[in-house]
């Protein structure tokens, strides 16, 4: 199985960028699209990009040669995938609102339901559509992988899918697929001990079925996942049971695939050197404090591997507006560009304007041609018009 390729150094000067800018690598972004349709065409699954997580819809002409369609968790999401990638599109929402429905029936081609009685809330609005929608469930397998309780949806009191005890004794008729997600950043073996509890706790249903969604967080694009395990589980589970097995990773289809480049604006003391920049934890890359964890940054080591350490932070009013501490061969000074890595994935869909601080541009780098392409870049008008 290829591997995406490395991302450090960066390809391209960063200096002929706007600063900040997230800046996607196409070619990397290819590599990570090629083991992906490599997975789905070994295992006959269907491989969907999640938009929660990379919804960069001006780069999807390089993925649509290696993707099966989109997976979406709002309307604006199913209307995104369905405009922007095309008609295969699987919803899966907490609640759908009423006066949504008709529109998530023109733009989808698949819905899940998170509860029974949002299915029967539903459902006759879903058979008046007839085949143009395939109505599924979402399913709680109440089996843990995931060790930060923010993205645990199986959690005890979750509010995310149907457990096994509810489908006692109910009646499947009129729903096509399960959907499960329990996953974040794992690999294989994570989806092996999955399937095992769903089976255990769905297992006499499964072949009512016409396919299963096993949801996201599966870093297939990692260069340690077992693709080979991966395809088997799926080959396996298929042929067991009946079923069009459907993944839909949002994060692998990134990974690696994007910088955050950035400028130091200011170096201040406090019990250590400290440099401000013209970038935000909080604001641009808000998965660095809820995770939490310390992103990499090219060029830079831990802190107190090289000469010199600085703690980075932010541009917030935010205390806690802190990147992380590093460390580097030569004293930072002011004006200097630096490129956190990996910041494709849950970074452009759920950055914030707190402050008024301005959102970093959105930049390609094309490495066939050694070309930078600026796609958007964001002003006052963007933090105005977003209240009244």
């Amino acid at each position: 199985m290829p591997e995406p390729t490395p991302l450090s150094p960066p390809r391209f000067d960063l200096n002929l960028v706007p600063s900040p800018s997230y800046v996607v690598d196409l070619g990397v972004l290819r590599d990570n699209g090629r083991i992906l349709d490599r997975v789905r065409k070994e295992s006959s699954a269907e491989i969907l990009i999640a938009l929660k997580g990379f919804a960069l819809w001006g780069v999807f002409a390089e993925l649509t040669d290696f993707l099966d369609g989109t997976a979406a968790s709002s309307i604006h999401e199913a209307r995104l995938g369905r405009e922007a990638f095309g008609a295969h599109v699987h919803a899966c929402a907490p609640a759908y609102r009423d006066s949504e429905l008709p529109a998530y029936l023109e733009y989808c081609s698949h819905m899940s339901f998170n509860s029974l009685s949002q299915w029967e809330r539903h459902r006759a609005a879903i058979e008046e559509a007839g085949e143009a929608i395939s109505p599924g469930l979402r399913i709680n397998p109440e089996h843990h992988e995931v060790a930060t309780a923010l993205y645990d949806p199986c959690g005890k009191g979750s509010r995310l899918g149907v457990r096994a005890d509810e489908l006692t004794g109910y009646d499947l008729a009129g729903l096509q697929g399960f959907h499960f997600h329990n996953l974040c950043e794992k690999n294989a073996d994570a989806l092996e001990r999955t399937l095992r509890a769903v089976e255990e706790g769905f297992g006499p249903l499964l072949e009512k079925l016409a396919w299963v969604n096993m949801g996201g967080g599966h870093h297939i694009t990692r260069s340690d996942y077992d693709a080979a395990l991966l395809v088997q589980l799926i080959k396996d589970f298929a042929e067991k049971y009946g079923v069009q097995v459907v993944l839909e990773p949002g994060e692998a289809v990134a990974l690696n695939a994007g910088w955050l480049v950035c400028e130091v604006l200011d170096i201040i003391e406090n019990h250590g050197k400290i440099a401000i920049l013209d970038t935000s934890a909080a604001a641009h890359m808000p998965d660095v404090l809820e995770m939490p964890y310390r992103p990499e940054l090219a060029g830079a080591g831990p802190p107190g591997r090289l000469a010199h350490t600085y703690r980075l932070g932010g541009l917030t009013c935010l205390a806690g507006d802190v990147i992380g501490e590093y460390s580097f061969d030569e004293p930072l000074v002011v004006g200097q560009r630096l490129a956190f890595t990996d910041m494709a994935h849950y970074t452009m869909v759920k950055n914030t304007m707190f402050n008024g601080i301005g959102l970093p541009a959105i930049v390609t780098y094309e490495p066939d041609r050694d070309s930078l392409r600026v796609l958007k870049t964001f002003d006052y008008a963007d933090y105005r018009d977003r209240l009244s």
